[in-house]
């Protein structure tokens, strides 16, 4: 199969629909049929159902959708990480959540940059359950992703700390005085939904809390007394004079690891994980 043929296919199999497909393509509909139904001729499988109304996924497309957004992700991984590496100055970039282990990032930074040639980090701060995607598609060379929300799947890393969560509700709160809450009693605050965190695809899924996209949004909606939210206890460094915390022992502990793709050759990448690692 051709690069080509498969952007062709995955567009098509994500809207369901060649209009559609072509017009995100931008090329006309006519040639777009052709080439997927000689993809389909070649592999010797159906991988579309069309009707009058409608375009569906068989099982082979479903299996091609999953693999051929693989193989797109690390082409444009291959051709960014090369890019990079062929530059003059090389540097690196790392992802990570905005307003997530800040502190623990500074401290690695300066650790690093204090090491004699050590290269240019640039620092990409990105929404929730954005790092990994970024990671992945090779527009980061590495990351600081968190145990058990981050798929750490295909990914090569190091754990660089473990801590408890607390659930962080707004100054004031009478539950704000206790000394300690369970996660059922965390979850189920009258008033206080827990937020919902966006998924992989983007989407969010459904329930009674507001859907958020970062820290900052959220910290603002807890002030607000719109939600609460059970975060990682360095989390308590960011809370202002209008937000409080609570310790839940039960709650699971969150890893913060600090990750790349395993075919990573990147001296760079090497001594910034040993520098994070004996922190």
């Amino acid at each position: 199969m051709e690069s080509r043929e498969l952007e062709y296919f995955v567009a098509v199999a994500e809207e369901l629909h060649f209009g559609r497909a072509a017009e995100r393509l931008g090329m006309a509909q006519p040639p777009l049929s052709r080439a997927i139904q000689r993809l389909e001729r070649r592999l010797g499988v159906t991988l579309l159902e069309r009707s009058s109304r409608a375009v569906a996924l068989t099982e082979a497309g479903s299996v091609l959708l999953a693999e051929g957004r693989a193989a797109l992700d690390a082409l444009a991984s291959a051709d960014r990480r090369t890019r990079r590496a062929g530059a003059k100055k090389p540097g690196i970039i790392l992802v990570t959540k905005a307003g997530a282990s800040s502190e623990l990032l500074a401290k690695i930074l300066h650790a690093y940059g204090s090491e004699p040639g050590a290269a240019d980090v640039e620092v990409l701060l990105c929404g929730i359950a954005e790092q990994e995607p970024l990671l992945r598609d090779g527009r980061a060379d590495v990351a600081l992703l968190h145990r058990p929300y981050d798929s750490m799947t295909g990914l090569d890393y190091e754990e660089l700390r473990t801590e408890s969560q607390v659930v962080v509700l707004p100054a004031g709160h009478p539950l704000g005085r206790r000394g300690s809450l369970s996660m059922a009693e965390a979850a189920e605050i009258n008033g206080l939904p827990l937020p919902r965190w966006p998924c992989r695809d983007g989407s969010y899924p459904a329930g009674p809390g507001p859907a958020v996209r970062d820290h900052t949004q959220l910290l603002q909606l807890i002030a607000l007394g719109r939600a609460s939210a059970i975060l990682p206890e360095s989390s308590r460094a960011q809370l202002g004079s209008d937000l409080t915390a609570v310790p839940v022992p039960d709650a699971p502990q969150v890893t913060t690891v600090i990750a790349w793709p395993p075919q990573t050759r990147s001296r760079a990448v090497a001594e910034l994980v040993r520098a994070a690692t004996r922190l």
